[in-house]
């Protein structure tokens, strides 16, 4: 035993002063130990500063045995009492007290639920044999224990151990055996609420251990946590007795009263109520200063439940296969392509405007001195007219933009350019118009096969700009984000509303005004739960519908987490079953248990939450989708109208009150007109 110790701790006053002489010391060897004699007038539950001072150095440094030679039970039980409620004792090290009855009266009767390794020596003295001899007395030593993992009733009675009398025992009992390994079939009591995934409440055809009975018959429980419990209810051999704390649809976790106690689950175990506690509790301060926790078993995603609602946008269909900087692009090219094709136009006719007036003038001349016929002067202007044929039609600015937005419409020319050049920027362009048009179309019928795209909150900074609040169970949950290094946590703290009823909550997340602060596994069910509410009552709508009508939107879950939070079973405070049940649950998730646990917990609802999702993501055409063909068809409409407009009013206020103006004769206005043209330029 000593070669396993790192340090062990001696606390006696002065009558038990005499006891450790230096024999005891040289057993000790190399151990290392600390000594604390305790004056007569100090009272041990508020120690002085020294004793505190060398108990709290003890605990951090883990020593394994506590050695408390003090004469007087009362000053040690209430020792033990601050130990426990400040948690400045190792209540799982081992214990070595003197026998008192004031040890066991039935207000301490808690802690030996919890100091389990302990021993009393009880000195019997010479009544009970004590054998004088050289005249020193040699007294007997009874050592007993608690009747862990037996339950103490009203009365304790210790367990007889062993007895010590001249220097060795008598039977050689083990003092400290592992009393945690092996509970020999003892009935815990195990505190838990419907939250998924850890409890799923559910109906029960016959009670079985983990049954409790409501108004309509036996209830049983299911879940993540109900399976690790029945897996360590067999391997440390316990028989767990399932129940929920009162009023625990409400109170779940538990808050704190007004005179210092808790309610719900919390309460139920920091009274004592409860051995074990089950329901999703987070690895955090907040629960580690209430109670204990195991090692965590899994981690959760933390995120909201937001609402989310359509994008109504089916007016700009015919926009929405490019993006912005896209179209900017391809206007800039059409207008680019129009000039282009009307610069070479132009210059390709001012070249050969200026080769044939030359040639025109040469034959002209020849013509006049050779007397010959004109006809070498007609075919010259044959020439022309042939090499003008085709580029009149981008020999306007206004007609190049035209054609080149009638060739990317995949409309024809009337006539092919004559000139090579325009051929050739033709044929390119014509290339990039079928590219265009192919890769606007492929979008288009991607756009209108695929849903209708929704707006959701998958970001905290999202969830900061957006108008509405936030809430969760619980108050610490308000100072976890308050407390945040992250700006936008702090921001999130701000507007962060405590709520404790989770179906008010689903109905202010489904009114657009709401975000709800829970584990992903929960939200999932909270989402399934309320569509299946929506269609047993008959009133799944449209979601449009419901948005115009004042309705409710479909929930969302936030892509981001918030936090990634590790998850523990609670135990009471200096719990002794904590070492075995870290070591099992270490072994239960090696072996990939929690996985599927938690798989076999989430699939109906898995299940239930995709189905609803193909329903709802269902590419059908509706008459909704083409409203941008009935935009495009109105704006045409508009602007033709808008234009017949325009002409009758200049042909009732200009032409008509033209002095040139004769309906009979209307080609002399117009032969006018031309000529005043011509003239200008």
């Amino acid at each position: 035993m000593l070669s396993d110790l790192n340090c062990l701790v001696i606390m006696n006053d002065n009558i038990q002063q005499d006891i450790f002489e230096g024999h005891f010391f040289k057993k000790l060897g190399s151990v290392p130990y600390y000594k604390v004699l305790v004056k007569e007038k100090e009272d041990l539950q508020s120690p002085n500063y020294k004793t505190l001072s060398v108990i709290r150095h003890v605990k951090r440094a883990g020593c394994q045995v506590y050695i408390l030679m003090i004469s007087n039970g009362g000053k040690v039980s209430r020792f033990l009492k601050f130990g426990d409620r400040h948690r400045v004792l190792d209540t799982r090290a081992k214990f070595i007290l003197l026998h008192d009855h004031r040890l066991f009266h039935s207000s301490l009767h808690y802690l030996w639920r919890k100091i389990v390794n302990v021993v009393f020596l009880h000195q019997q003295g010479r009544h009970h044999g004590s054998v004088i001899t050289r005249q020193k007395i040699h007294p007997w030593y009874d050592i007993s224990t608690v009747p862990f993992p037996s339950p103490i009733d009203s009365t304790f009675v210790p367990l007889h151990l062993d007895t010590w009398h001249q220097g060795k025992f008598r039977s050689g009992a083990d003092l400290f055996r592992k009393k945690t390994s092996d509970l020999r079939g003892q009935q815990l009591r195990v505190v838990t609420f419907q939250h998924l995934p850890a409890s799923v409440k559910m109906a029960s055809p016959s009670l079985r251990i983990d049954s409790v009975v409501e108004g309509n018959g036996p209830v049983g429980f299911g879940g993540l946590e109900i399976e690790v419990l029945r897996t360590l209810a067999t391997v440390m051999n316990f028989h767990p007795d399932v129940y929920e704390a009162e009023n625990a649809d409400v109170e779940q976790w538990g808050r704190r009263q007004l005179n210092g106690s808790y309610s719900g689950l919390l309460g139920e175990v920091m009274s004592g109520q409860a051995d074990i506690a089950l329901g999703n509790l987070y690895y955090t301060p907040y629960y580690l200063e209430l109670i204990d926790l195991t090692i965590p078993y899994t981690t959760e995603c933390l995120t909201f439940l937001t609402p989310e609602s359509l994008t109504n946008n089916s007016w700009m269909t015919l926009i929405l296969p490019f993006r912005p900087l896209m179209w900017a692009a391809v206007f800039v090219a059409l207008i680019l392509a129009g000039f282009v094709f009307y610069a070479l136009a132009n210059y390709h006719i001012h070249i050969v405007s200026t080769a044939m007036n030359l040639q025109t003038n040469n034959a002209i001349m020849v013509q006049e001195r050779s007397k010959i016929n004109d006809s070498k002067v007609i075919h010259i202007q044959e020439e022309r007219n042939k090499t003008g044929d085709g580029l009149y039609l981008f020999s306007k600015l206004e007609n190049g933009i035209l054609y080149t937005y009638g060739m990317l419409l995949l409309i024809s020319l009337p006539k092919f350019p004559s000139d090579w050049s325009l051929r050739v920027l033709t044929g390119w362009w014509w290339i990039y118009c079928i590219l265009l048009v192919v890769a606007y179309r492929a979008s288009m019928t991607a756009i209108l096969a695929n849903p209708t795209p929704r707006v959701t909150i998958d970001t905290m900074e999202q969830l900061v700009d957006n108008h509405i609040t936030c809430g969760g169970w619980g108050e610490e949950i308000k100072q976890f984000f308050l407390t945040s290094l992250d700006i936008s946590g702090q921001k999130i703290g701000l507007k962060f509303e405590v709520i404790y009823d989770t179906d008010l909550a689903v109905e202010k997340v489904a009114k657009g005004e709401f975000a709800y602060y829970e584990n992903i596994y929960f939200l999932q069910y909270l989402r399934v739960r309320r569509q299946l509410i929506v269609k047993e009552v008959g009133t799944k709508k449209d979601v449009n519908t419901n948005e115009e009508s004042g309705g409710n939107r479909n929930l969302h879950i936030m892509h981001d987490c918030v936090i990634h939070m590790p998850v523990s079973i609670g135990l009471q405070k200096n719990s002794p079953l904590k070492p075995h049940m870290d070591r099992f649950l270490r072994r239960i998730v090696e072996a990939g248990l929690i996985k599927k646990w938690l798989k076999d917990v989430m699939l109906s609802i898995v299940s239930v939450d995709n189905t609803d999702k193909e329903d709802g993501n269902k590419p059908l055409m509706n008459l909704q989708k083409l409203y941008g063909a009935f935009v495009a068809l109105g704006v045409g409409y508009l602007i033709s109208i808008c234009a017949f407009a325009g002409e009758k009013i200049h042909w009732q206020c200009v032409v008509k009150k033209s002095p040139l103006f004769d309906k009979y004769a209307i080609n002399i206005y117009y032969d006018h007109q031309k000529s005043s043209k011509a003239i200008k330029k």
